[in-house]
């Protein structure tokens, strides 16, 4: 089985497909200055691109682990955004970590493995 890759960068990719397996490599916001609220809408407004990108949507995904900066400070308000996020689909899999990212400002950062539907 082969592996197409998406969005495809000089270091990485931001997509890799294989059969009808998608993931998708650490997504973060785009705007370091906005707060918690405010990255992670940024964060799953890009997954949701990506995942049609795919040919999926986050109603298949089977994955999440979820990276925050201050897990004691982040939390209940990454969950606000999430909460919205999947109020119409079922609850997703998902891991929740306090981790240092690769820059000081960057709040959330999500990793999805997902699959497509079969045609």
């Amino acid at each position: 089985m082969t592996v197409q890759r998406l969005h495809v960068s000089k270091r990485f990719s931001e997509i890799a497909i294989s059969g009808n397996l998608v993931h998708l490599a650490g997504q973060l916001a785009s705007d370091f200055d906005l707060d918690i609220k405010g990255q992670t809408q940024q964060t799953l407004d890009i997954i949701d691109q990506f995942l049609a990108d795919a040919g999926t949507d986050k109603s298949q995904i089977m994955s999440v682990t979820i990276y925050l900066k201050d897990i004691e400070k982040d939390y209940a308000a990454f969950n606000e955004v999430w909460d919205a996020w999947v109020a119409n689909i079922e609850a997703l899999p998902r891991t929740c970590v306090e981790a240092k990212l690769y820059d000081p400002r960057v709040l959330v950062e999500l990793t999805v493995t997902a699959v497509r539907r079969a045609n």
